[in-house]
């Protein structure tokens, strides 16, 4: 794995230049090596850093010493996100080998400990996930009184998405966005609810007055129930009204899933629609579906349960969105690395213990 700080050579300072008692790249440094040894806080960061003061200082100059949890904090508060976004593209442009129908799964999350008292608004991220990969992206966030349908755009932008599948929810089933990845020559698939009113009614009666074209059947057993999944897809877009309007527009999709509890013993029913830029062949179509939920499976859920990301309390200027990107450089080392088969709770207390490890993560030789 290569060393991201590498990639961040480049980042402003945004401190008053010669009244700063800490160098930039070594609290980027102190940061991600503390957050993948187990730190959360600011104030975990503080101590992580005074314990390992001796061993920190046998490769970094520390010219003030290991700096405060305030100071991690104001450097985080006024870094620019942008920028920090540019170097994390770069970095993982230059990990990532994106293969041919390689799933990238787009979902937001809400960081929920960035709500200030009295205030309904918080801090709000859409990320990229690639499902072979393991790997997140990129990250937008989503601006104050806007929602997806603004952020979307702009990561898609910044993504090298040739020869993929992105997969969107139904917030991102917008003519517009369709448009863009298929100018990214990538192929689509993307949920339909009630916010595309007519278009949904229009798939539902296509699949009452049209048979499918393809069809495939899985059974799932797991998590104390059991699910049978049918994926069925139509490439007769007659039904459709307005199918010329949306752009590469080749399938209409309808999954049909039943959950057994075996505790309860009862049955749950669920259909869902989505339209796709790919021809009509329900064995693929389904795959891409079911590995757009790895984005809450292998980032979201891990993110609050193995870095308490709802928990945090970053609130001021920039340092939840930043921060945010700490985390996911921290998730995408951990993700990556191959020579320890345990969990990410497990990798973070390793690293917090084996400094070789540590190292070996951050691609670092001394």
């Amino acid at each position: 794995m290569e060393n991201p700080l590498e990639y961040f050579a480049e980042l402003s300072d945004p401190r008053v230049e010669g009244r700063s008692d800490h160098l930039l790249e070594e609290v980027l440094l102190i940061t991600i090596a503390a957050v993948l040894s187990g730190a959360d806080s600011w104030n975990e960061i503080e101590d992580y850093g005074k314990a390992k003061r001796e061993w920190l200082g046998s490769f970094l100059h520390l010219p003030g010493g290991i700096p405060s949890h305030d100071t991690f904090n104001r450097v985080f508060s006024l870094l620019d996100p942008a920028e920090l976004e540019t170097c994390f593209l770069n970095w993982v442009s230059a990990i990532a080998q994106m293969t041919a129908g390689e799933v990238v799964a787009i979902d937001g999350k809400s960081l929920r400990g960035t709500r200030e008292g009295g205030k309904k608004t918080l801090v709000h991220m859409v990320s990229a996930w690639a499902n072979s990969n393991n790997l997140v992206l990129g990250q937008q966030r989503v601006d104050e009184k806007s929602n997806e349908i603004t952020a979307i755009p702009k990561l898609l932008k910044v993504l090298e998405l040739s020869g993929t599948i992105v997969t969107i929810d139904a917030m991102g089933c917008q003519k517009s966005i369709a448009q863009q990845i298929l100018d990214k020559e990538a192929d689509y698939i993307l949920a339909v609810k009630e916010n595309q009113l007519h278009l949904l009614e229009d798939i539902r009666d296509s699949f009452k007055m049209l048979p499918p074209e393809t069809t495939v059947e899985d059974i799932d057993c797991g998590h104390g129930r059991v699910e049978t999944r049918r994926c069925s897809v139509l490439g007769d877009l007659s039904l459709v009204d307005q199918a010329a309007d949306w752009p590469g527009l080749q399938s209409l999709v309808r999954i049909e899933a039943e959950r057994f509890h075996k505790a309860t013993g009862k049955t749950e029913h669920e259909i869902r629609y989505y339209i796709s830029s790919l021809r009509p062949q329900a064995t693929r179509i389904n795959s891409a579906i079911r590995q757009h939920w790895g984005i809450e499976n292998k980032l979201h859920w891990v993110l609050d349960v193995a870095f308490r990301e709802d928990t945090s309390r970053k609130r001021a200027g920039n340092a939840a969105q930043n921060f945010s990107r700490i985390t996911r450089i921290a998730l995408n080392l951990l993700k990556q690395n191959k020579s320890s088969k345990l969990g990410i709770k497990g990798k973070r207390l390793k690293a917090g213990w084996d400094n070789d490890y540590l190292l070996h993560l951050l691609g670092i030789q001394l």
